[in-house]
């Protein structure tokens, strides 16, 4: 991560150093698109790893994830394979989607994320517009830390190119998806 907007760059206060891991059954990175001009599709991935190193300082602090591009799931089998064939993903060649942070910016409880993500071995620079959610200790004693993420993304900008062309006009496929991220994030042991 990089600085904060003001005069000094600061995480927030119950954020310890250390890195922190990915609670996966505990976090989502979706996303949605529309579909035939009329309503929108709604998926996720099910296989997702990400640390967030926190520093004393957002500029020395790193976020990264990796997505396994084979756990595409929208709750349709037919359209999981599509997607996931060389029309869109081609994950036997491209078998990962990552992200990894380049700065940061905001205070208190909003910061937008800046990054690099990854999709079809094609990288472009996003920001994810970000809310720390807080700190909590759970019932069996670990420390966790919460955040919620959006950003939207041009599917052709990754060479999502793929598309069909409607009878009534348009095509079958948007262009603008939208990520959306809910991440619990697990404290290092002490």
């Amino acid at each position: 991560m990089s600085v904060v907007t003001g005069s000094s760059p600061t995480i927030p206060t119950t954020l310890t150093p250390g890195t922190w891991t990915l609670d996966g059954p505990h976090s989502e990175v979706g996303f949605t698109v529309r579909h035939a001009g009329i309503s929108k599709v709604r998926g996720s991935f099910d296989d997702v790893s990400a640390t967030l190193r926190v520093a004393e300082t957002l500029e020395k602090s790193l976020a990264t994830a990796t997505i396994v591009a084979q756990s595409f799931n929208s709750n349709d089998a037919n359209r999981d394979a599509h997607v996931r064939s060389a029309d869109f993903f081609d994950v036997d060649q491209f078998p990962h989607l990552t992200f990894v942070s380049t700065g940061c910016t905001g205070s208190g409880d909003t910061y937008d994320l800046h990054g690099d993500l990854t999709i079809r071995g094609i990288t472009k620079s996003v920001t994810l517009h970000t809310e720390f959610n807080g700190v909590a200790v759970d019932p069996f004693g670990a420390t966790r830390a919460g955040f919620s993420a959006v950003t939207v993304i041009s599917r052709k900008e990754f060479g999502l190119t793929w598309n069909a062309a409607l009878e009534a006009g348009g095509v079958l496929v948007g262009d603008k998806v939208t990520i959306h991220v809910e991440a619990a994030f697990i404290a290092p042991e002490s």
